[in-house]
């Protein structure tokens, strides 16, 4: 379904592409032994093949190829066995080589495609037109001196995929959802970590507008966003700019534009370059970068379960909502502890406890699921307890708690704090025939058709035993007592 922008001419449909520059997981850079960690002191992470001295030849990392690959296996795309590094030839302050060694006709990846779920349920399929390897350039800054920028060439000649999209997207949520499936998948495959604060993972957005049925218009090229929510507004912003200018007569001119979030505008950068405008040419210092389909296979053999399958899987294995498994397939730490809770016991049970009581208590710590007080092993320990009746799901509610703050077994703080759940008969029979003494009146009045106030009976005989009681002998006890 398209995002339609209603104008004075009526109805605007959005047509939006993504160029994602993702950041190779690998401890060297793409052609230089430099190291690639982040927030090193500027410019200790450079070799002379970084800093662009002359006579350096580049050497092809063997990872970062292997990374590309495993990306593309991920993306459902063709692997090129053939494919060629290209000179983007461009002066920028921050790339020392005067150029950039990047692929141009012949990537690495060819077409594939991402499948992206939307919150209304149903699912899109987004083409990938290609991946390809390419040096980053260094970071200038330029809040270092009142007069002077200086450059940082710790970034320069790191691995980077571009992964383009092709201009499937309609609406700024399909924008959000392929880029945080897409994010899922790398982090899956271990590729990219995907960390947009850290400049790991960023997007280059291309926007253009159109009436139904006409051939594409003139795009702009958001550049360089790097948030999911930056992106959504970037599109929405950037869209009903282009449909005012088409409505007033104008011209949208092909162009770079920054986003502003904090006005909430786009601006013009410079002119759209074409592929022409950098003279693109095969790099004489790289030979053709030619791969074995057995190294392919035996890189296909070792990927690890992808999102998609692994959301159907649990779904099949432990009987949990496909809204459910969604949620708890987001990040592969999450799945893996999921499924340390859910082995051997009651799937649904652990899906809920997870997806409720235990998210909340890691967000209201500020905890991620890796730092959690609560191991997996803890977590399933409490289920046990719940299941073989010592504690009811109220007493549950305290015990997690207690255990996010102290980090002991859950049998510990139930015999600490004298938290067994109450199946004596006789007391929760006692306490019924109490509270049905003490509320004769809505006792009457429950006789004579207030059936809602039986809820208000169990209550209090939870209440009376300190929640302690077993709540289905809660409610057959007060059944017989009520109705003979």
């Amino acid at each position: 379904m398209s995002y339609v922008i209603e104008g004075s001419t009526g109805p605007w449909e959005i047509v939006v592409g993504l160029e994602v520059h993702a950041q190779v997981i690998s401890k060297s850079k793409l052609f230089s032994g430099a190291s690639t960690l982040f927030g090193g002191e500027p410019n200790t992470h450079v070799s002379l093949i970084d800093a662009g001295f002359p006579g350096m030849l580049p050497v092809i990392n063997r990872e970062c190829v292997a990374q590309a690959v495993r990306t593309g296996l991920g993306l459902k795309a063709r692997i090129n066995l053939e494919s060629r590094f290209d000179r983007k030839n461009y002066f920028y302050a921050d790339l020392p080589q005067g150029y950039q060694i990047s692929q141009f006709a012949h990537p690495i990846i060819g077409e594939g495609k991402i499948e992206i779920e939307l919150s209304d349920g149903s699912t899109r399929e987004i083409g990938i037109t290609r991946l390809h390897l390419e040096q980053d350039a260094g970071k200038l800054m330029h809040d270092q001196d009142p007069k002077r920028s200086f450059v940082d060439l710790n970034r320069a000649g790191v691995a980077l995929m571009e992964i383009v999209s092709e201009p499937d997207i309609r609406t700024p949520e399909e924008a959000g959802a392929y880029l945080r499936k897409l994010r899922q998948i790398l982090r899956y495959l271990g590729t990219c970590d995907g960390n947009m604060d850290e400049g790991s993972m960023r997007a280059d957005v291309n926007v253009s507008v159109r009436k139904a049925g006409e051939p594409f218009r003139t795009r702009c090229e958001i550049k360089n966003v790097n948030s999911i929510r930056f992106v959504t507004q970037a599109i929405e912003i950037e869209a009903a700019r282009q449909v005012e200018i088409w409505e007033s007569g104008g011209e949208v001119d092909q162009e770079t534009r920054l986003f502003d979030p904090g006005r909430g505008e786009t601006r013009s950068l410079r002119s759209k370059e074409d592929a022409h405008d950098y003279r693109y040419f095969p790099d004489p210092d790289l030979l053709p970068l030619v791969i074995e389909q057995s190294w392919v296979d035996q890189l296909k053999a070792c990927l690890p379960e992808l999102p998609d399958e692994k959301r159907a899987r649990l779904q099949k294995e432990y009987g949990i909502t496909a809204y459910d498994a969604g949620v708890l397939v987001a990040e592969q730490a999450i799945a893996d502890f999921y499924e340390t809770v859910a082995k051997g016991r009651d799937g649904k049970s652990a899906a809920a406890w997870m997806t409720g009581d235990f998210f909340a208590a890691l967000n209201r710590t500020g905890k991620s699921i890796e730092e959690s007080p609560v191991g997996a092993d803890k977590l399933g320990a409490m289920l046990d307890l719940i299941a073989d009746g010592t504690i009811n799901g109220k007493i549950a509610k305290e015990v997690l708690e207690t255990m996010f703050e102290t980090g002991e077994a859950p049998l510990e703080i139930v015999e600490r704090k004298g938290l067994r759940q109450v199946t004596d008969t006789g007391a929760i029979e006692k306490a019924a025939d109490e509270v049905l003494a003490k509320n004769a009146d809505k006792l009457e009045q429950y006789l004579g058709g207030k059936d809602k106030l039986f809820g208000f009976f169990v209550g209090q005989v939870m209440k009376a035993t300190q929640g302690k009681a077993n709540p289905a002998m809660v409610n057959e006890i007060l059944k017989k007592k009520i109705h003979g």
